[in-house]
């Protein structure tokens, strides 16, 4: 276990790193931070740090820089959450609240995560399977032919196209819509085929089958999808931080192509809570020299999809998180109010 004092200058010479993109010295860090102690103390710590893998010596410099397992500990141990400022959450505000769909509020809480961190931001579409249903709409086309469109608590919108067995009345229609609302509205996905098998028995025998077909419809709706859907932006942030990456920045540009590798970044939906995953504790090889803060946004207390940002290890770790799970909360906000 490092003392109080050690992990006090582990956390200088992280806040001087991320800040100056230099190796730290000890006598930068008694100059710069009031650690009641001298310069030859704080060499005799550095030493410490170095051995036990949290600080490392980049090349020739006397400066030293954190490795993955310093800012491991940084992370759980000294880096609180930095609150965003009035003007700042004000911002969030104003430019989420102007959303008009599902689709307007990721693609906004993409620029917007990007713009606040200055990295790559990642927002997941709410999951089907952990959605409500809010209202289910059925509209004629044709005598045989119906639309029906269904809606989800976090604003997703389903619509498919029902060719029916016979035609169908509008006073029929009317009437399956309201008896489907009346079931469906407010329960999980997964409890609907349950709710909604005996309804074609309660109709008349020639609706019957038009019913059947529709209910069939619906179900096949309340099927996840094998691809989850994701956003990403502000990819070009990455060049900013050239020197970060050790060789080329291509391995992180190529790993950020694939949905499959992104998704297991941010995790599973159903983990709400903040994730920090650092350097090589990532999986993919081409994302060893990244760190991503991810957390779960949803319309109650249980997360629909994740969200989060991907930069270099050298990242400002408190101002990140805290952006990240004050972006997560107004999204939530707007699905709930939606």
């Amino acid at each position: 276990m490092l003392s109080e004092r050690r992990l006090e200058v582990l956390r200088a010479i992280v806040q001087d790193y991320v800040g100056t993109e230099e190796p730290v010295g000890s006598k930068a860090l008694t100059e710069r931070h009031r650690l009641g102690v001298s310069p030859a103390t704080v060499r005799n710590d550095m030493a410490v740090l170095e051995d036990e893998g949290y600080i490392a010596q980049p090349h020739t410099s006397a400066g030293r820089i954190p490795t993955d397992k310093g800012y491991r500990l940084f992370v759980d141990r000294l880096a609180g959450v930095k609150p965003l400022s009035t003007p700042e959450r004000r911002a969030i505000h104003n430019f989420l609240d102007g959303a008009v769909d599902l689709d307007d509020v990721v693609g906004r809480t993409v620029r917007l995560l990007a713009q606040l961190t200055r990295q790559v931001a990642v927002v997941q579409y709410p999951s089907l399977t952990r959605s409500t249903v809010r209202h289910v709409e059925l509209l004629s086309l044709a005598p045989a032919r119906l639309m029906l469109v269904l809606i989800t608590d976090t604003g997703r919108v389903e619509q498919r196209l029902v060719d029916c067995p016979a035609p169908f009345s509008d006073t029929s229609m009317a009437d399956l819509r309201a008896r489907l609302n009346s079931r469906v509205v407010g329960r999980r996905f997964a409890d609907v085929p349950q709710l909604v098998q005996d309804l074609p028995e309660s109709f008349d025998t020639e609706d019957r089958a038009t019913v059947s077909t529709v209910l069939a419809t619906l179900l096949e709706t309340l099927v996840e999808e094998t691809e989850e859907r994701l956003m990403i932006g502000g990819t070009a942030n990455l060049t900013r931080f050239g020197h970060d990456f050790p060789l080329t920045i291509r391995p992180v540009l190529e790993a950020l192509e694939e949905q499959v590798v992104l998704l297991k970044l941010l995790g599973e939906a159903k983990e709400s809570g903040m994730t920090v995953r650092i350097g090589h504790e990532n999986a993919h090889e081409g994302l060893n020299s990244t760190s991503v803060v991810s957390v779960g946004y949803g319309s109650g207390d249980e997360a629909v999809a994740k969200l989060g940002v991907v930069g270099p290890t050298r990242m400002d770790y408190p101002g990140t998180m805290g952006a990240v799970r004050a972006v997560a909360r107004y999204v939530g906000q707007i699905l709930a109010e939606s």
